[in-house]
């Protein structure tokens, strides 16, 4: 067995048993996968994929433990690596930060010029999308880390570590009757039912937690528009389709001006934004120092005792 025939297997699976395209990621033939994947399997003496005629149709129940096995020796292997590269350039490499819009566009800009200044010659990159789809690409080695708030918790194969606490804010137009809501006066679930409501998509920023509130009333809520970043719920509230539900940190009363903010904390509840590395993955030093840098609290210690934890309890 050797290091091709792991990867051929990998990239296989990540492909979704398409061998053709397999093949092609890899830049070699499709006939050479299929052969070297054959005569590993008669070589392990056991079948790692169902198979239909030539098609591959899934995994066996062997080829599960094997492609768990596969996993953490490539994982070891790209390891390696990055420790040779960490000691060779220090302070010199790429870093993809995958994150929801409304990381890039609020938290991120207090990091990344601090960031960029101590590590110049660092190549980044912002890969923006759902938080389901930004686990995954962790997972993948697709990005190096993911920040958001739903899913990386509850991803398996992710270290997720807390970055700050968020509550929901309402935004309105001066001119709408809740912007005359007294100071003394707190919001209710039965008043925001009499308004239409723009928010946010079911993945994003503790919509759940939206719709479980009115659900506890017994009240459905008029959405008229579901959006994936705050900036575009402001604007079509600022056009008057409707009262908008934002995440506290998209909320500026300085540069949103044509906007009146009212706290809906105790409406939706509080929500934790976290960063994710990958279980097992070996972290460069510029990648501890960005962790720092969005959370004081997540010294090199701190994150490696999370590391170890997550590998002790196997999850």
């Amino acid at each position: 067995m050797n290091i091709q025939q792991f990867r051929f297997v990998r990239e296989t699976i990540r492909r979704n048993f398409n061998l053709t395209e397999a093949a092609r990621s890899l830049y070699t033939s499709q006939p050479g996968v299929s052969k070297a994947i054959i005569e590993f399997e008669d070589e392990l003496g056991i079948k790692i994929f169902e198979r239909h005629g030539k098609r591959i149709k899934g995994l066996t129940r062997p080829g599960e433990a094997v492609a768990e096995v596969i996993d953490r020796i490539m994982r070891e292997i790209d390891n390696l690596k990055r420790v040779s590269d960490d000691f060779a350039r220090r302070d010199e490499g790429t870093l993809v930060i995958a994150c929801t819009h409304a990381q890039a566009r609020y938290l991120l800009p207090k990091v990344i010029p601090e960031f960029r200044r101590r590590f110049p010659k660092v190549h980044m990159s912002l890969a923006e999308g759902s938080p389901p789809v930004l686990a995954q690409m962790v997972i993948h080695e697709q990005a190096d880390v993911a920040i958001a708030t739903e899913t990386l918790a509850l991803t398996p194969g992710l270290v997720a570590l807390p970055v700050y606490t968020w509550e929901h804010t309402v935004v309105v137009t001066p001119d709408h009757p809740l912007a005359d809501l007294p100071a003394n006066k707190q919001l209710s679930i039965e008043t925001l039912a009499q308004y239409p409501i723009v928010t946010y998509d079911h993945a994003f920023s503790g919509r759940g937690s939206i719709d479980e509130a009115f659900a506890k009333h017994g009240i459905t809520p008029d959405i008229v528009l579901e959006a994936i970043d705050a900036d575009v719920i402001k604007t079509y509230v600022d056009v008057g389709l409707g009262i908008g539900i934002i995440a506290g940190i998209a909320f500026d009363p300085r540069r949103d001006k044509g906007l009146v903010g009212l706290p809906a904390g105790h409406l939706f509840g509080a929500h934790h934004t976290k960063v994710a590395v990958k279980a097992g993955a070996f972290l460069r030093d510029y990648i501890f120092e960005l962790l720092e840098m969005l959370a004081p609290e997540l010294t090199r210690d701190v994150v490696l005792s999370a590391l170890d934890e997550k590998q002790a309890s196997g999850q």
